[in-house]
């Protein structure tokens, strides 16, 4: 229930990721009360949360102890990573995201909740609309006919299902945001499961410590993407969290870049010059770009930060980590 002063009582689930991070730190800056859940701790800040609970949400008793006495539910508890790590862990991905989701939102109706905001993804999107170069931006309603992206996308996909008709049938509201490629600082930037940014940010803050002139990319680099940066996914989430909207949202820029470009904007940033040696990995869809013109129509969202601007945040805190490790030190938190 929302309290006299319009503050709630809020769960994030997966508090102890990178974008959960960054959401409790803003939730708690407009003075709500915060329980942040996770698997783990936070690895590279501690958690602003009111209160932070260990628990795994692939359990029914955890999932049921930790959304007793909460308003709202922000449901981003996710097995993820990379393409390195997707495209090669689909039964863990499935069954474990399946469990999270499944789990939570069924606890989250058990016990009162009012309001829960699943986060889906871009790769609930069909693959054949996203196989060559420069194909048209993702529009929420080219979700279907189905063929998303490996087994994370279709665990989205039946999730995004689930909510709609437990919105339908059950006294708990739903919902939905489709995130592109989000990144910032806290994120995860190595081990395999870091996205593009991070990971391209490492590699060349590495090139400039070390002195190499050369980094490693996957495929021939003209894979494109858009990169949404954390403020901008952490304000859209607040907002349809506090919509009347109850349709799936795409929350990203709309600003497609390639690998290559990427790469350039991050050299740059850092001030040097690399090379590029071309290497086999895994490269996922060709060509993936979000339409906000649903969201921007309806919620006036629009992504505030530019690309460059995110990066240079980014490759900063990513430096300062890469240096640390380099050093044999822990690095501080920002």
């Amino acid at each position: 229930m929302t309290g006299p002063d319009g503050h709630r009582r809020i769960l994030v689930t997966g508090a102890g990721g990178f974008i959960g991070h960054h959401l409790v730190s803003r939730l708690i800056e407009l003075g709500h009360w915060v329980r942040g859940v996770d698997v783990h701790p936070p690895r590279f800040a501690p958690s602003c949360a009111s209160e932070f609970t260990v628990a795994d949400l692939r359990q029914v008793d955890d999932c049921l102890r930790v959304t007793a006495g909460v308003d709202h539910v922000y449901a981003l508890a996710a097995d993820m990573g990379g393409m390195g790590y997707i495209s090669t862990h689909h039964a863990d991905i499935l069954r474990n995201n399946v469990l999270i989701d499944f789990n939570t939102l069924d606890a989250a109706r058990r016990n009162g909740v009012e309001r829960l905001l699943f986060t889906s993804s871009a790769c609930v999107y069909p693959e054949w609309r996203q196989m060559t170069d420069a194909a048209p931006p993702l529009k929420e309603s080219d979700a279907y006919p189905a063929q998303p992206q490996d087994a994370y996308g279709w665990g989205k996909l039946i999730t995004e299902q689930l909510c709609g008709h437990y919105e339908d049938e059950y006294a708990i509201s739903t919902r939905v945001v489709r995130l592109h490629n989000i990144f910032g600082p806290l994120g995860t930037w190595e081990g395999g499961r870091e996205k593009a940014p991070a990971a391209i940010c490492r590699k060349i803050a590495m090139a400039q410590l070390t002195g190499a002139d050369t980094i490693e990319v996957w495929g021939d680099g003209q894979q494109a993407r858009s990169f949404c940066y954390v403020d901008d996914c952490v304000a859209g989430l607040i907002l349809v969290m506090e919509s009347d909207c109850r349709r799936p949202l795409n929350l990203g820029q709309d600003r497609q870049v390639t690998i290559c470009e990427l790469v350039e904007i991050v050299a740059g940033i850092a001030c040097v010059d690399v090379k590029i040696r071309h290497v086999d990995g895994p490269q996922g869809v060709r060509s993936r770009n979000s339409d906000n013109e649903l969201v921007r129509t309806l919620l006036g969202w629009t992504p505030q930060v530019s690309l460059e601007m995110g990066l240079a945040r980014t490759y900063a805190w990513v430096w300062d980590q890469v240096r640390a490790q380099l050093d044999g030190r822990s690095p501080a938190a920002d």
